[in-house]
């Protein structure tokens, strides 16, 4: 039963930050380390993600249909998006697998994540007040969504919000606030599928226990 609360807490934690700036994941770390509850692990955390996979495609369900029709139509915007997306998709992928005993571990510790969501937010903040707002959606680049990948990447050390690191660097490049957003957010639903693919091989081992099913109920809110 207690075991359930957390779990239930945890979710709704999940669910008031992810789709912030602020790194859900850090907050998952942060919470138990506060109430002095164990550490439910990254595999936990992923789980929690998945509800979260079902809400940006539950929102988002019309442009990946456009985009996956695409792919045998004229739409060139679309195609051109959905490559987009699988370009800065790849090195939170490679740089995810390769440093995934480290996420378990080493990037967990609240100091770590102090500092990393601090120092995000400033840049969040600085980076939003002095660029241009006037490129859209459909202008950003090949070198673009690589940059805004490779921030993506970073967000493996919780305290850097995945979301805060991807629209900090659409920003640096000039992508409007909206399409900022809006690009980050289709961005995390391959990252996020991946992960929970690679950490669903230790759940089936160990099995679903309440306190996930209760975290990760389908969500109830949109983006």
């Amino acid at each position: 039963m207690i075991q359930d609360l957390h779990g239930f807490v945890l979710g709704v934690v999940q669910g008031l930050t992810e789709f912030l700036p602020v790194s859900s994941s850090a907050h998952l770390i942060i919470v138990p380390w506060l109430l002095k509850w164990d550490d439910p692990g990254l595999a936990f955390d992923v789980a929690l993600h998945l509800g979260t996979l079902l809400a940006l495609l539950i929102f988002y369900w019309r442009r990946w249909l456009e985009m996956g029709a695409s792919l045998v139509n004229n739409d060139r915007e679309n195609r051109r998006l959905l490559m987009l997306l699988i370009v800065a998709s790849i090195p939170g992928a490679i740089i995810g697998l390769l440093l995934e005993k480290q996420a378990e571990n080493a990037f967990r510790a609240p100091l770590l994540i102090a500092a990393t969501m601090a120092l995000m937010g400033v840049a969040l903040w600085y980076f939003d007040r002095v660029r241009p707002q006037t490129r859209k959606i459909h202008e950003i680049t090949l070198i673009d969504a690589l940059l805004i990948g490779l921030s993506q990447a970073f967000a493996i050390v919780p305290g850097v919000s995945r979301s805060g690191s991807t629209i900090t660097t659409a920003r640096i490049v000039g992508i409007t606030r909206e399409d900022a957003a809006n690009f980050s957010f289709m961005m995390a639903t391959p990252i996020i599928a991946g992960a929970g693919l690679v950490e669903g091989r230790h759940l089936l081992h160990s099995g679903l226990s309440s306190d996930v099913m209760v975290g990760s109920p389908p969500p109830r809110y949109s983006v």
